[in-house]
């Protein structure tokens, strides 16, 4: 199971962290896999984020590049996104995803 937090309301420019936690996945398995950031708003597809290799490399979407860090800690079977500069775009529901295996969505709301 996936374990999204940290969603919220922020106003345009904020910033904001999410984090997405494995605490019933093996960690040799949460290690081997690629960890990932999607969001999805209403009428919309669900469309990818941004992206942690397990061998540290990490890919975004031109919309929150050079805005976004996504970021893994192994040890505690948790991926995180942390987003600056927030624009009323960003909003949507966050999902996580491990591997295919995904999580439940939390929620950011970037108000203008």
């Amino acid at each position: 199971q996936l374990q999204a937090s940290g969603g919220g309301l922020v106003q345009s420019g904020g910033s904001l962290r999410i984090s997405c936690a494995a605490p019933r996945t093996i960690t040799s398995v949460f290690n081997s896999n690629r960890m990932a950031w999607y969001r999805q708003t209403e009428g919309k597809q669900r469309e990818f984020v941004a992206s942690s290799a397990t061998g540290g490399n990490t890919d975004y979407a031109d919309s929150v590049k050079g805005r976004s860090t996504i970021s893994r800690d192994n040890a505690k079977k948790t991926v995180y996104l942390y987003m600056n500069n927030l624009k009323p775009e960003d909003t949507g529901t966050y999902f996580c995803a491990m591997g295919r295996n995904w999580g439940q969505g939390t929620q950011v709301t970037v108000s203008s």
